[in-house]
């Protein structure tokens, strides 16, 4: 048995702490020592693969770790909740409560010595607009807010197929208008409340951005979505061996919108929305070298810079997508979340 192999046998789905600590571990190995276990080097348009995340993709390949859109939806949230605890790890944050926000379930995080009049961030998880909670996303969640000073709402949207668009779409906007209507009542500043979110998330904080205009103060777009019509290069280079895959994308794609929705719907598919001059919170846009949606994510920035809105765009040439809920065990990954923390305490 492979040394890969025998430390994937410790990773099942019981998660149980000895489990976790052995990922962790083996995410943490000096880098030599992981390269030896894993080979040659990942390269893609120029750009290598950090070790860590080349390691942590071949213990879920050796350890049979599904892809969640291969099972039934139920069973799929499990899967993906139990992904993301294995690489979230503990993260301490000052409080965490729980409370409702425009009827839907969410969770506040203050940092220690947050004060009462501090910036906010609604959050949006990730999950293809099918799975995904507030406890998948909440170790970043954590991360985010303690590294930032920033307090962060974490809003628990609802799900296709289930619900399918726009209810995701029109939950986030009207969580987003409770927190700046609650401001008082959550301990923070209506002037300084932003968006962001990963993934399906960071679609959604996009849509939020443009329906509010002026009443969002910044938005974090980590590895958005920013349209379901076109195959990019990267989503047809990248389709498969990184973590999202193009039958993820599908499943996703085809639970949250019905048949008869214009894939161009700029409530969903901010890349063809029609951006005003003017009244756009400024924007950070964050892609992962290796992740499907690099192409889609970098085309907005440049639509949001073209439309005059202030935007930084930041490629993590050696991450996956995902990155952001891989704060407990791999460093580079844990290293792109704290620069995106500096960049939300430097905005809000």
């Amino acid at each position: 048995m492979s040394i890969l192999a025998r430390v994937s046998s410790l990773v099942d789905p019981l998660l149980m702490p000895a489990k976790r600590t052995a990922f962790t571990t083996a995410l943490n190995l000096p880098a030599p020592v992981q390269r030896r276990l894993v080979g040659k080097p990942v390269t893609y348009d120029g750009q290598t693969l950090a070790v860590d995340t080349q390691i942590m993709l071949a213990l879920m390949k050796v350890s049979g770790e599904p892809d969640p859109s291969t099972l039934p939806i139920p069973k799929g949230r499990v899967a993906l909740l139990r992904q993301s605890q294995l690489g979230g790890g503990r993260q301490e944050i000052g409080s965490v409560r729980e409370l409702w926000a425009a009827g839907l379930k969410a969770r506040l995080y203050v940092p220690e010595g947050a004060s009462g009049n501090a910036p906010l961030l609604v959050f949006l998880h990730g999950g293809g607009f099918i799975f995904g909670d507030l406890d998948s996303h909440d170790a970043p969640c954590r991360l985010l807010a303690s590294e930032s000073g920033v307090k962060v709402l974490s809003i628990d949207y609802r799900l296709a197929p289930e619900s399918p668009f726009p209810a995701a779409y029109g939950d986030s906007v009207a969580a987003f208008r409770w927190a700046v209507e609650h401001a008082a009542e959550l301990g923070a500043d209506p002037a300084r409340i932003g968006v962001g979110g990963d993934s399906a998330g960071g679609n959604l904080a996009a849509g939020v951005a443009l329906a509010v205009g002026e009443d969002c103060a910044f938005q974090l777009l980590i590895y958005p979505v920013t349209q379901s019509e076109a195959n990019t290069r990267s989503r047809e280079d990248l389709s498969e061996g990184f973590y999202l895959t193009a039958d993820f994308i599908a499943a996703a794609t085809d639970n949250y919108l019905p048949e008869d929705v214009d894939r161009r719907d700029p409530r969903h598919a901010p890349l063809y929305a029609e951006i005003p001059t003017t009244g756009i919170a400024p924007a950070y846009v964050a892609t992962a070298g290796f992740d499907p949606l690099r192409d889609e994510g970098e085309a907005y920035a440049a639509k949001l810079d073209e439309a005059g809105v202030k935007v930084v765009h930041r490629r993590f040439a050696d991450q996956i997508h995902g990155f952001l809920n891989v704060v407990g065990a791999g460093r580079t990954s844990r290293a792109a979340v704290l620069e995106i923390a500096q960049v939300l305490r430097d905005n809000l």
